[in-house]
């Protein structure tokens, strides 16, 4: 048999601190700025972030003047206050993105304090690692969404599991504070996964004592102001908002008692866990093997894989899906994870760290030739097909760019030649390997993937058709990415309307659609403007001006 890498007698020589901090933040910080809001998330996310910036009001959430009831408010008041303190230095939705940067800090310092409870200080620092390695937390981890502050409540919640064996009371305030994080995220899913949680744990040895019982009341004390102070607020505004908030986008969501997200099966997460919990799912799966026979109720194993099966069964079970909210996950996993290296035959270790290595180079030529084409129009052919994906964009040389990209590809390199051989090499070779590559995409193509996706060329174009004078916009069909951009970036609050046929009273109209939608013309209203953003095929707008 293949010896395994512990047989080699290789030291775990565990990623100094300063390295650590020196690759998170690489990690964190490409693609927080440099672009505008995209579609469909982010563009949304920040209308509501913007309606606070401009009235204060944290109670009912606003977009583009209407109540948007789908989540309570948290992200959003810590993005405005984020955006508030940065954007004298930086565009107001630039600074409100770094609002993800700090929560993605936070839940990396919480799996740091996780891991050293459950294995010890020398592995805190590798679950960090594992977690930034999951391929499927890498985009999301870097837009404007409040998926990310769920996913610190969820750190939080499992940190607090852990501490509870060695402090109970402590333990129990990061386990009710984070599942007060999770609520005033997006509602009461991470409260009932917790505490679902929370209850199943009392089967394992480690927390069916008193300490846990002191864990369970501290958690409950530190969890009643984050369930209350906003529902309450709320209620006191609206009773009528706070039922559509509760019963329609929280346990209507659920239990797909209304016309809200995309439909879900079963099998949904089961499909996408293979490549998004790479490369934490096979390793926590070789873990599980490993104690296939021993050590099922250590607390290394118990908390962990509790977890992550309440997390996934709920989410199979709810009628909306989506791959952002497997997020969550992606902690347990990781945790599973961490000590898969004492064990990982030396094949497998050499394989993911080869395939790393071998991959880095191969994105980095790939990467270059890219930019060289796009910037440089070297090679020719390749220049005008990237420009006619991207007709928006506007190509050359740019200084900053270039010197940041030199930078992660030189520093790259380096950091894997001073990378010492150890067990624990393969999977840091891998996180610092995707950890480039996502930086040389955010930072080289970010101008030429925001031509496309930002709505600004398309609503400055409108802007230009507009009368000097006009009372109102009316709209139909319109989505809440558009009307949040519209009122970002033009100032245009339109008033919606169900039909073409009841436009209201207002002298423009526009409407949203496809190509093949537009809608007849007839003697009440004139066209005056029809445009799309730069590439796109599928969305269409069309502007029309009342004749009488």
């Amino acid at each position: 048999m293949t010896p395994s890498i512990n047989g080699q007698n290789l030291p775990a020589q565990p990623i100094a601190l300063a390295w650590l901090c020196l690759l998170a933040a690489a990690w964190i910080l490409p693609g927080l700025i440099g672009h505008d809001p995209w579609k469909p998330d982010e563009a949304y996310t920040f209308g509501l972030v913007y309606s606070i910036l401009k009235d204060g009001d944290w109670v009912v959430p606003m977009l583009a003047g209407e109540p948007f009831m789908e989540k309570p408010p948290l992200f959003y008041v810590s993005a405005a206050a984020v955006a508030t303190l940065f954007s004298p230095a930086l565009p107001l939705h630039d600074a409100a993105r770094l609002t993800t940067g700090v929560y993605m800090a936070l839940t990396f310092l919480f799996m740091a304090g996780t891991a050293r409870e459950l294995y010890g200080a020398h592995r805190s620092a590798l679950s960090v690692i594992t977690l930034m390695g999951c391929v499927g937390i890498l985009v999301r981890s870097h837009q404007l969404i409040t998926d990310i502050s769920l996913l610190t409540g969820f750190a939080a919640g499992f940190y607090g599991f852990a501490l509870a064996l060695r402090r109970p009371a402590l333990g129990g305030f990061w386990l009710g504070t984070g599942a007060g994080i999770g609520f005033l995220s997006k509602g009461l899913l991470a409260p009932g996964i917790l505490g679902i949680t929370a209850l199943l744990l009392l089967a394992f040895p480690a927390w069916r004592n008193r300490r846990y019982a002191i864990c369970l009341a501290a958690a409950a004390l530190a969890c009643v102001p984050w369930l209350a102070l906003w529902p309450l607020a709320l209620y006191h505004r609206s009773a009528a908002l706070f039922d559509e908030w509760l019963w329609i986008n929280n346990l209507g969501r659920f239990s797909g008692n209304n016309d809200l997200g995309p439909a879900a099966d079963s099998a949904h997460y089961l499909r996408i866990l293979p490549w998004y919990a790479l490369p934490a799912l096979p390793l926590a799966g070789w873990v599980l093997w490993r104690a296939r026979l021993t050590a099922w109720a250590s607390p290394a194993l118990a908390l962990p894989l509790t977890g992550f099966g309440v997390i996934f069964t709920v989410l199979s079970l709810s009628a909306d899906a989506r791959e952002l909210y497997a997020l969550p996950m992606l902690i347990p996993l990781a945790l599973l994870a961490t000590t898969a290296t004492d064990t990982l035959r030396r094949g497998a270790a050499n394989l993911i760290y080869w395939f790393s290595v071998m991959g880095g180079g191969f994105v980095i030529l790939v990467a270059w030739f890219y930019w060289t084409a796009l910037e440089l129009a070297i090679p020719p052919h390749l220049h005008e097909h990237l420009h006619t994906l991207q007709p928006g964009y506007t190509p050359g040389f740019k200084w900053l760019p270039f010197a940041l990209g030199v930078a992660y590809t030189v520093g790259w390199i380096v950091f894997l030649l001073r990378l010492g051989k150890s067990r624990d090499r393969p999977i840091i070779a891998w996180t610092a390997t995707l950890t480039m590559t996502w930086a040389l995409i955010a930072i080289l193509f970010v101008g030429w993937l925001d031509a496309g996706k930002s709505y600004r060329s398309m609503i400055a174009d409108m802007q230009r058709a507009l009368p000097v004078s006009s009372d109102c916009i009316s709209s139909l069909n319109l989505g809440e990415p558009q009307r949040a951009m519209l009122h970002y970036q033009a100032g245009i609050v339109t008033v919606r309307v169900s039909s073409a046929e009841n436009t209201g009273r207002c002298s423009l109209f526009l409407a949203q659609g496809t190509a093949n939608q537009e809608r007849s013309q007839n003697a009440t209203w004139r066209k005056i403007w029809e445009g799309a953003r730069p590439g796109d095929g599928l969305e269409r707008y069309w502007l029309y001006q009342r004749t009488r």
